[in-house]
C-alpha cells in the first residue's frame, strides 16, 4: 500500500510564504512524476506545479515566479515553496504522484488527502 501525506498548510497574510512538503510512504518501487494540485470552493482542481524525475518543471502563469517546487528521490518527497501569497491562491493543496509500485510493472496514480492553505487580506 503507498501513502502520501501533506503537511505545511496554515494561515498566512497576503505577501507571506509557506512551504508545504508531502512524502510518499509504502511498497513503492519508483516515482515518475510529482506534484501540487489546489481546488477552492466552487473551482475546479489545477495544478500549480509539477516535476519529473529528471527534474522537468512546469507551472502555470499564476503562480510562475513566486511558487518553486523541488523534490529529494531519496526521500520520496516533494516540496511547494510558496511566496507573496495572495488571498486567490487559498485552496485545499492536494500532493500527486505517478507511481510504480514494488514487485509490480505498472504505474498508477496517488493523491495525498489534502492540506489546508488560508491566505487573509
Amino acid at each position: 500500500q503507498v501513502q502520501l501525506v501533506e503537511s505545511g498548510g496554515g494561515l498566512v497574510q497576503a505577501g507571506g510564504s509557506l512551504r508545504l512538503s508531502c512524502t510518499a510512504s509504502g511498497s513503492l518501487f519508483s516515482i515518475n512524476t510529482m506534484g501540487w494540485y489546489r481546488q477552492a470552493p466552487g473551482k475546479q482542481r489545477e495544478s500549480v506545479a509539477v516535476t519529473t524525475r529528471g527534474g522537468r518543471t512546469n507551472y502555470p502563469d499564476s503562480v510562475k515566479g513566486r511558487f518553486t517546487i523541488s523534490r529529494d528521490n531519496a526521500k520520496n518527497t516533494v516540496y511547494l515553496q510558496m511566496n507573496s501569497l495572495k488571498p486567490e491562491d487559498a485552496a485545499v493543496y492536494y500532493c500527486y504522484a505517478n507511481l510504480r509500485i514494488l514487485t509490480r510493472f505498472i504505474d498508477g496514480d496517488y493523491w495525498g488527502q489534502g492540506t489546508q492553505v488560508t491566505v487573509s487580506s
